[in-house]
């Protein structure tokens, strides 16, 4: 009866260190969310969200079907002009007073060729969540700083209005002063707990 549990306590130890899941954080420092968003048709402006909080789960440094959870501080929003920063947080726009997090919830994260995933979750702003796809880019894994990290860049791009931000003042030729479509570049370099 001894060997038995021996050897059942060996198993479980066993199937328990297969399963572990590793889990990550995000190096601010070398990280940044940033959205480009086309202004008056012949430019862009580019912004960030400077608080933002990010976990993945993943099976060691293998990332396919890591669990990814993200939330940004909306009242964090930068492009580097007080004003328009201040009509971003405002209702027109994301209304930081009513949804202050900006939230995203993987479904699934797909190997696709080497270093190539697709990311599928949820996201929500302002309250309304729609499903979206970020093409990442694994950039693969270094031993430095006494761990392991990891780098991603993953993008995407959604339709403004489909979440809300309505504001769509029109210049004389009849463009729009904000585009409707929103490029998101995510890059992560991560370090594993």
């Amino acid at each position: 009866m001894k060997k038995l549990n021996i050897f059942l306590l060996g198993l479980l130890f066993a199937v328990s260190s297969i399963t572990a899941q590793t889990t990550w954080s995000v190096d601010k420092s070398h990280s940044k969310i940033e959205f480009t968003v086309s202004h008056l048709v012949i430019s862009s402006v580019t912004g960030v969200f400077k608080n933002y909080d990010l976990s993945i789960e993943s099976d060691g440094t293998n990332f396919e079907g890591a669990k990814v959870e993200f939330s940004a501080d909306v009242n964090s929003i930068f492009t580097d002009n007080e004003k328009r920063d201040d009509h971003l947080k405002s209702a027109d726009f994301f209304d930081a007073a009513n949804h202050p997090k900006m939230i995203f919830k993987s479904k699934s994260f797909t190997k696709v060729d080497d270093n190539e995933y697709k990311l599928v979750g949820d996201l929500t702003i302002r309250g309304i969540t729609k499903e979206v796809t970020l093409d990442v880019d694994f950039k693969g894994t270094v031993e430095a700083f006494g761990g392991t990290r990891a780098g991603f860049v993953a993008e995407t791009e959604i339709n403004r209005f489909d979440y809300g931000l309505k504001w769509n003042n029109l210049i004389e030729t009849g463009g729009a002063v904000v585009g409707k479509d929103v490029e998101i570049k995510i890059v992560l370099e991560l370090i594993q707990n």
